[in-house]
């Protein structure tokens, strides 16, 4: 199973916000064994929006979607799920009654009567309004809750999950989808890379190396990472493997065959 991420939000695009989902959600993963596999930013355009969506739905893949779920005109993300998904929005009766727990929270915190039917409440219940199927994900910030969808029949694990922008609120509901809902999946052991620093190489010349090793150990992916002005190696290669633990461990082997066959100038060893 794979995991992708879905940030929207004009700010984001503008640079009146740093994202700072990705390095979380990078985090959240690796602490489960998992990883992240791809990673698409959408500012508030419902067009874009509902095609992303589209495109996470018919994956197959474990999507996280943060941003725009909100009641203000600049959120689309819960109208633009029901057009990809090609349902209508519906209020969604235990989302519906946690927001009027909210509403009385916030008011008996105030010292203020609660008025149900005052007509900026009645607007919050648009944070409710889910498409058609949803299921909800709980938020303990706020109790405001996110919502998913699942994915197709041919890939019944996949589903799409929704939360808000906002990190406080964004973090603990991804935590509480990957260990309520994707716990089948997490690994004792994550990924593992272990890489070599090659000194004074050209990419070209050890792109034919890169490909051997893919070839003999296709559970594993080669990388490579060019440097020109490092202040203690200069310009060098960092070239390594990536992949299961077991499996790296037999492809680096390969690779370190490989470079000592062409003679190449090596620096220091990592793992991570």
């Amino acid at each position: 199973m794979a995991f992708g991420l879905l940030i929207v939000g004009d700010e984001i695009l503008s640079g009146k916000r740093a994202d700072k989902h990705v390095p979380k959600v990078i985090e959240l993963l690796a602490a489960r064994g998992l990883s992240l596999s791809w990673v698409r930013y959408v500012g508030d355009d419902p067009q874009r929006i509902t095609a992303d969506l589209r495109d996470a739905l018919s994956s197959g893949d474990t999507v996280f979607s943060c941003g725009g779920i909100g009641a203000t005109p600049d959120d689309h993300t819960r109208q633009c799920a029901a057009m990809a998904l090609g349902v209508s929005l519906a209020l969604h009766p235990v989302a519906r009654d946690l927001i009027v727990d909210r509403m009385r929270d916030v008011a008996a915190e105030k010292g203020e009567d609660f008025i149900p039917d005052r007509a900026d409440n009645i607007h919050r219940l648009n944070m409710a309004m889910f498409p058609v199927g949803s299921e909800i994900i709980p938020n303990p910030y706020n109790k405001i809750a996110g919502f998913f969808v699942r994915g197709t029949a041919s890939h019944p694990d996949a589903a799409v999950y929704f939360v808000p922008g906002f990190p406080v609120m964004a973090w603990p509901m991804i935590e509480w989808v990957l260990d309520q809902r994707c716990a089948h999946l997490h690994r004792a052991q994550g990924q593992r890379e272990h890489s070599v620093i090659v000194l004074g190489a050209m990419e070209a010349a050890l792109t034919p190396l890169m490909q051997s090793v893919e070839t003999l150990h296709p559970g594993v992916k080669v990388f490579s990472l060019p440097s020109v002005d490092h202040p203690e190696w200069g310009a060098h290669i960092e070239l390594g493997v990536k992949g299961d633990h077991v499996e790296v461990d037999a492809a680096f082997r390969s690779l370190m065959i490989g470079l000592r066959d062409r003679q190449a100038a090596l620096g220091p060893e990592m793992v991570r």
